[in-house]
């Protein structure tokens, strides 16, 4: 949407002006519709599979509500078919390629604005068109996985679930992995039927891992680089750089992006969720302190005599810096978090719910945007300043570190907090949650070995 908004015919169509706030009002309820998709295509991926969900979205990809889906299906069956040592690293890749899909998106668009014009009606329209092509292209990947084991245990198909296993492991192990399995998703239901009300309401037995699910969005929205990824074009303008320059300098700070992604599937389940966000949030703090002094000298070059170039190649280069920060440090593990604290029969709706906050946060944030810098100017960035101080501060406080623990162990962690009578995870079973456990050691209670084992990692050749 970044070139969309500064395409001439485009603000024609819809009647407003290029500073006219509701520029941000037409990005902001994009986000509202991913929300609305995300309730959807959980409700359908617990009833009728995790598979079917994914294929439910990309039936509708015209639509903004699939991307809501896909952010609430996808981490969750990743999750259920991944290794506890591996989770971050599977989502992190798949992450990664959705930022190569960032990258043909925004080339497209600089190809065609530049070649046919900012005053061109299919300079907008042709990308949107484009799109629909990748749906296709990906039916025929997704036709081909398999359903998650854990899906049919759940609704008591235990059939469906060994032939799964048998198609993924053979039918040599598939009965050993069936009972294990089956020996936690009892251990589960002891728990009972989790439903919204439990997940959201003060008084449900959930709502401690939905608050930590729902500050991990909101910490997100307010690191601020929401803002720089709809806008990247307009900020590099604040810094003084042609229309232009200003469009090929953001489309290599997607290629930037993209590239340094890499560090967040090496690091994730090396480092730890927790050293990712705190890290990152003190990252964008310096980032942004830097881009308000840089920003300040780039409006003001003319009146302080000095070239914008200075201001502005080194407004750049932190620019970059903070783009890399957010995707190693805060682009997947408030996706992540989600699909490892709660229990199966509650996964689905806390993974709906992440998606929901980051719709309403994310709708505030690029609605707030465009007035922002029309008012504050360079001014915003301090503003993200203090909100990654925000962020940073909350996560090393209350966010329990969920890599290398089986989803009962990082269950576990809400038990004590509650005999704790404390949320910080320094008061929580002596701290054991404030870093990655020791190599064969949860932190938590012994665990039926199913919530350990690895579902794709022994795949037959």
């Amino acid at each position: 949407m970044s070139l969309i908004n500064t395409n001439y015919d485009y603000l024609r169509t819809m009647g407003i002006a290029e500073d006219d706030p509701l520029v941000g009002v037409i990005v902001s309820v994009y986000y509202l519709g991913c929300a609305v998709g995300a309730v959807i295509a959980s409700w359908f991926a617990n009833l009728r599979g995790r598979k079917p969900g994914i294929m439910l979205c990309l039936a509708t990809a015209a639509d903004n509500q699939t991307l809501g889906g896909i952010d609430a299906v996808v981490p969750v069956y990743t999750s259920e078919l991944s290794d506890d040592d591996a989770r971050g690293e599977a989502l992190a890749k798949e992450f990664q390629a959705n930022i190569f899909g960032l990258n043909m998106a925004f080339i497209v668009n600089v190809l065609l604005t530049n070649s046919l014009g900012k005053n061109s009606p299919w300079a907008w329209r042709l990308p949107i068109i484009v799109m629909q092509i990748y749906p296709l292209l990906l039916f025929a990947v997704v036709s081909r996985l398999p359903e998650t084991p854990r899906w049919f245990i759940l609704h008591e198909r235990q059939d469906d679930a060994k032939q799964s296993l048998a198609d993924v492991f053979g039918a040599d192990t598939a009965d050993e992995k069936l009972s294990t399995l089956v020996d936690a998703h009892e251990e589960e239901q002891k728990s009972g039927i989790i439903t919204y009300s439990d997940l959201l309401l003060p008084s449900g037995n959930q709502s401690h891992p939905t608050t930590v699910t729902i500050m991990g969005q909101v910490n997100q929205a307010l690191t601020g680089y929401g803002a720089v990824s709809v806008y990247g074009p307009q900020i590099f303008e604040l810094l003084g750089f042609s229309v232009m320059d200003a469009e090929y300098i953001t489309l290599g700070n997607y290629i930037s992006y993209f590239l340094l992604m890499t560090l967040a599937w090496l690091l994730i389940d090396r480092k730890g969720r927790r050293w990712l966000l705190v890290n990152g949030a003190w990252g964008l703090l310096v980032s942004f302190l830097l881009l308000t002094l840089l920003g300040g000298l780039g409006y003001n070059a003319t009146n302080l005599h000095i070239s914008y170039l200075g201001p502005g190649i080194s407004g750049a280069v932190v620019l970059y810096f903070a783009t890399a920060v957010f995707g190693i440090g805060w682009l997947v593990p408030p996706w992540l978090i989600p699909t490892e604290i709660y229990p199966s029969t509650a996964r689905a709706q806390g993974s709906a719910i992440s998606v929901i906050i980051w719709g309403l946060a994310n709708f505030t944030v690029t609605l707030l945007t465009p007035i922002g810098f029309n008012k504050l100017h360079y001014w915003l960035f301090l503003v993200f300043a203090a909100t990654n101080a925000f962020a940073g501060w909350w996560t090393w406080l209350y966010v329990p570190e969920s890599g290398g623990r089986s989803f009962e162990e990082n269950q576990e962690f809400f038990k004590k907090a509650t005999e704790a009578k404390s949320w910080s995870v320094f008061e929580v079973g002596g701290g054991a949650w404030s870093k990655l456990p020791e190599k064969g050691k949860g932190g938590g209670e012994e665990v039926a070995e199913g919530e350990r084992q690895p579902l794709l990692s022994e795949q037959r050749s």
